[in-house]
Order: structure tokens, then sequence, then C-alpha cells
């Protein structure tokens, strides 16, 4: 029986036209079909940048990396609307183009806490279909409200004939789409985000990231390079293969806590306050500590 694929941490350059699902697919293909892949927060189709992509074991680290800040280049186009706030429309004539000044003066509106409502062409499940399905049909639906945080919005390039590229830094479950549309609404021009770039997952870039067809087997990065943002507690063998086994282990501080060998994660762990962490997410087998 051929052994557990390490778990692999990969930085993927995710190109315009394949969903998120398509470039896990096609890394499942590259590493073998036997190994589980999956991903930690969908871009859209029309988007590029960083998708942050897990192998093995580390699959069950997505959910400590889903409530991280994310930071994207969005390119505006104002003066045209589109019912998917994207290329992919259809697209609607609005209004004269903003200049890059007027852009610019509106942002401030954006920035802080604030409650968003959901894009009518999103995944988000209402009364159990996605909302994009019902946009589809023509049927008016009422999308939910988020309370994001947009940390940072920057107009970065104009790039003439009311285009700008804007640098958002901005909590989880923030939509750049609606986003983009509610600043064209602001200038009362219309707009719709022409173009997408994801730069940052946390403190992950996409600058250290690699095109889809350059996931082969046997690579990848530590998983432990993808829980940066936890405390990390240095554990010896012993200990190690004592969490492999779902045993706790004596360490300092409270809350989550990744605990390495030698620089490789063994285990995401809940450190109660009184010298005992518990394994919570175990990543490593006592065959690969061996």
């Amino acid at each position: 029986m051929a052994a557990e694929p390490l778990p692999a941490l990969w930085l993927v350059d995710k190109p315009a036209g394949p969903t998120s699902h398509d470039v896990v697919a096609g890394v499942r293909r590259r590493l073998g079909r036997r190994t589980k892949v999956g991903h930690a927060g969908t871009l859209d189709p029309f988007a590029t940048g960083l998708l942050v992509v897990l192998s093995g074991r580390a699959t069950r680290l997505a959910t400590y990396l889903s409530g991280l800040d994310k930071r994207y280049l969005a390119t505006i186009r104002t003066g045209s609307t589109s019912a998917t706030g994207d290329p992919e429309g259809p697209i609607s004539a609005a209004g004269a183009p903003a200049t890059a000044g007027a852009i610019a003066a509106v942002l401030e509106f954006f920035r802080g806490e604030q409650e968003q409502r959901v894009p009518a062409f999103a995944a988000v499940k209402v009364g159990g279909e996605r909302l994009y399905a019902k946009a589809r049909r023509g049927e008016s639906v009422e999308a939910p409200v988020r309370r994001i945080t947009i940390h940072s919005l920057e107009l970065v390039t104009d790039l003439g004939d009311g285009r700008a590229v804007l640098d958002v830094h901005c909590s989880k479950g923030t939509y750049i789409r609606q986003l983009v549309m509610d600043i064209g609404e602001r200038l009362g021009c219309g707009a719709y985000c022409e173009e997408l770039r994801r730069t940052h997952v946390g403190t992950l870039s996409v600058a250290d990231a690699v095109a889809p067809d350059e996931v082969t087997a046997g690579g990848g990065r530590e998983a432990a390079e993808a829980l940066v943002h936890l405390p990390r507690v240095s554990v010896d063998a012993r200990e190690a293969l004592d969490l492999t086994h779902g045993r706790a282990v004596a360490g300092p501080g409270s809350g989550l806590t990744a605990l390495c060998l030698d620089g490789r994660l063994v285990a995401v762990g809940e450190a109660d306050g009184s010298g005992t962490i518990r394994p919570r997410v175990v990543v490593r087998t006592p065959e690969d500590l061996a």
C-alpha cells in the first residue's frame, strides 16, 4: 500500500478563466488522484492571483485560514454597470466615466467597519439555493448583509478613461465586486470590477506563488507556513508521537497553537493556559515521524 502523501501547502497563482475548483482538480491530477486536495478561499473565474491550496492531511488546516485578511488589486471601470459586477455582465452604459480624482475622493466613505450586502450573483445560499441561480432566473431576492472591515483602500494607478487600480486590504467575507459597484453608485456614474487580483492571504503572498502547471508530486511548502499567524511551540520526538495518537502535551500559552517538530507541523493544539496543549487537528502520522 502506497504511503500517505505528506501534508503540504501550495501557493498557486490562479489565471483568469478557470474556477478555483478547476485549479484544485488540476493540482489533484498532478499529485495523484488518491491525494486529497483542497483550497482555502475561492476566487471568481475572472479573478487571478493567490489561491492557497492544501494537500494531504494539510487540507484539515483550511478552517484556520478562512478568517485571515485578504489583499487585492482591483481595476474599477466607471461609467458602466454590470449585472454580475464583473466582465461577465451583461454590461450597460450608466454615465460619463469618473476622473481618478473623483474616484479617490469617494474612497474615504468605504474605509473601516461597515455592512455590505452580498451581491445578487454570489454563491451564498438563500432558502437552500445559490443566489446566482435565483438571479439568473430573474427572481428578486433580499440578499443577506454582512459585517466587514476595509482596513485600507487606495487608488494606486490611474489608467485613464474612467479606469483605475485600487489596492484593497479587507476582512474575510468582503465582496470586491460589490465594493466596486457601491463606489460607482456613490460616484453617480456606475462602475464594475474589470479585473481582480488577490495578492495576499494573511501574510502569504502571490509573489511566492507558482503557476498551476508548476505543481509537482513531492513538492510543496511545509504545512507550518500556512499557520504563521498562530503561536508556535516546538515539541520533541516523544511529544510529537503522543500528538499523532491524540494525546496532550505540556506547553505554554492559551488558545490555538501550532505544534512543530524541527519546523514540521505535527498538529494544531488548544493551549488551556495552565500548561497543557491538547491536539485539535493532527496532520502527521507516526510513519511521517519515523
